[in-house]
């Protein structure tokens, strides 16, 4: 199994490579050379399975043999272990035919824990075989961060850094980053917004002397291993509602487009998906990307749901570089327009083949409270902003005789503000984290400047 640069001017590697990686010398993001199919009866039969076999089977095509059978099944099941629900991914009915998956039950609360919990495992399992440490960057809008120190805090081999906005993550995003005690984590606030984050752990990537002396390797979704892990609960979620036999629709909270784009690889797999609706709140690219055709950056505006708060999408590259015929040079000719002049405009066979599986909506800050308020009251259940702005555009753009499930991406107690705000009932902690508020927290305040980032990774990574 061998993966290929969006870009088309880097080597091809292995899963383990892939994964170690990140990011592609030339800039661009690692995709399989083909994508594995699973059969009509192969999907059938994750029906009724253990949330950690179906994902072993989704999976195991992808891996190659990085790692054996049994040692990939017993990090799978390392990583789901802690999960707080037995179902790992369960659905819950909201109206007929319309779903919530509920990804908020690992340790931190957010969907991002699917990936990096099992990310955690085959970093420490590929590092220790080859008997070196890793050095860690990151850049989140809240959910990235957290769900990576959790996965890395205290392993051997590795050292993480996690890049956040300052000011712009809620306090409960804030202290799961800041409050761990291990000396292998660092959380820094950067000054800016998320795109400034993104941008300089790209850059660091990209100074390959840099990348090279401190062993650089990534965990933002621009990793191959996030993107297959989020694979696996479209297949359990799609089969728990009659698939292979029907399509099942899904609405997903985008920011990064990382989700969204595991669901495409599931359809890719075989998957019967029937559309794959990108939600976005007020910073809408893509929706307006998908509407109109002209991918544009503009500012960033806050909102209540911060992690959406990115006008550039890195995987949406990997979507690109699809719709272009696997054609790296024009997707590394896009990228340089949106590099040097803010945006660039798709060819409308490229646009037409994106809307072949993608369709698109947004919601507005009021829109997202009232969809909060309520689904609340109609169905008792309380919903994140990032929930509720999926929740909002299934509901505007659903074919009712096909079941919609909408990815409830975050627990409500991340975001108790714009909760309490929308429904007067704020939130509480689950039992295990009840204390966050109350522990120390442990943060480092940087500069926009890739220079100084650098220098401080530097003094802190352990030799």
């Amino acid at each position: 199994m061998h993966y290929v640069s969006t870009r088309g001017g880097a080597p091809a590697l292995d899963f383990e490579a892939t994964m170690l990686t990140g990011l592609a010398r030339d800039g661009g993001l690692y995709v399989p050379a083909t994508v594995p199919q699973m059969s009509a009866d192969e999907i059938a039969a994750l029906g009724g399975l253990p949330y950690e076999e179906a994902a072993f089977r989704v999976m195991r095509p992808f891996v190659g043999d990085t790692f054996g059978e049994q040692e990939l099944s017993d990090m799978i099941g390392r990583a789901y272990g802690a999960f707080r629900h037995d179902a790992r991914a369960p659905l819950k009915q909201l109206t007929p035919n319309h779903f919530l998956l509920e990804l908020f039950h690992g340790p931190t609360l957010a969907f991002k824990d699917f990936a990096m919990q099992l990310i955690g495992q085959l970093f420490q399992s590929a590092l220790a075989r080859q008997g070196r440490r890793a050095c860690i960057v990151g850049a989140t809008s809240g959910d990235t961060g957290s769900a990576a120190i959790e996965a890395f805090r205290g392993l051997d081999n590795v050292d993480v850094f996690i890049l956040f906005p300052h000011g712009r993550v809620s306090e409960v995003q804030r202290r799961q980053m800041t409050t761990p005690e291990e000396a292998n984590v660092h959380a820094l606030a950067i000054e800016g917004h998320f795109d400034d984050a993104q941008a300089r752990v790209k850059d660091m990537f990209n100074d390959h002397a840099f990348r090279d002396e401190v062993g650089l390797a990534a965990v933002n979704s621009i990793n191959w291993a996030r993107v297959l892990a989020q694979a696996v609960y479209y297949f359990t979620a799609a089969v728990s509602l009659g698939a292979p036999h029907r399509a099942v629709s899904f609405t997903v909270p985008t920011g990064n487009f990382g989700d969204v784009f595991a669901g495409y690889i599931a359809k890719r797999m075989g998957l019967p998906i029937g559309r794959l609706v990108v939600a976005t709140n007020q910073n809408d690219i893509l929706h307006r990307c998908l509407t109109t055709g002209r991918y544009e950056v503009e500012g960033v505006s806050p909102s209540i749901s911060p992690s959406m708060d990115i006008q550039v999408s890195s995987n949406f590259e990997r979507a690109l570089f699809d719709v272009y015929d696997r054609d790296g040079a024009a997707v590394a000719q896009l990228m340089e327009e949106l590099k040097g002049q803010g945006g660039f405009t798709l060819s409308q066979g490229a646009l037409d083949r994106l809307r072949e599986t993608f369709a698109s909506g947004r919601a507005s800050e009021d829109q997202t409270r009232a969809a909060i308020a309520r689904t609340l009251e109609a169905t008792g259940e309380l919903l994140c902003p990032h929930s509720a702005v999926g929740v909002h555009v299934a509901e505007q753009v659903r074919d009712p005789h096909v079941p919609m499930v909408t990815l409830a991406t975050a627990h409500p107690a991340k975001f108790p503000d714009a909760v309490a705000e929308a429904t007067g009932r704020r939130p509480g902690l689950p039992p295990g984290m009840a204390n966050l508020y109350e522990r120390p927290e442990r943060v480092t305040r940087v500069d926009n400047d890739l220079a100084a980032i650098e220098n401080l990774i530097r003094e802190r990574i352990a030799r």
